[in-house]
């Protein structure tokens, strides 16, 4: 009997460029928050806004992994129980 692997892992090549994007997007907006002309209140809520959404990301992400997972998991112990059925009432009655 043979299990079906699922490849969820990406490329280290992607690994790096998604990190690498990301602090180049998170720093150009923290810089361009501290130069543009405005008063330090305005700038700050500007800044605690940024990261704010900054970890919104973050968490959507981990829930929708986290979903997808859960979702593999269960589609997993289902597949596990029919073969079981299967093998239990439908193999006796082909040997036969």
């Amino acid at each position: 009997m043979a299990s079906t692997q699922y490849e969820t892992s990406n490329t280290q090549s992607f690994f790096v460029l998604s990190w690498v994007s990301f602090a180049i997007a998170f720093v150009g907006s923290l810089i361009g928050i501290y130069f543009i002309p405005m008063d330090i209140y305005a700038k700050a809520f500007l800044g605690m806004a940024y990261l704010f959404s900054i970890s919104a990301c973050f968490m959507v992400a981990k829930v929708v992994r986290d979903k997808q997972e859960s979702g593999m998991l269960i589609n997993k112990i289902e597949k596990a129980k029919t073969e079981k059925l299967i093998n239990k009432y439908v193999t006796p009655d082909l040997a036969e």
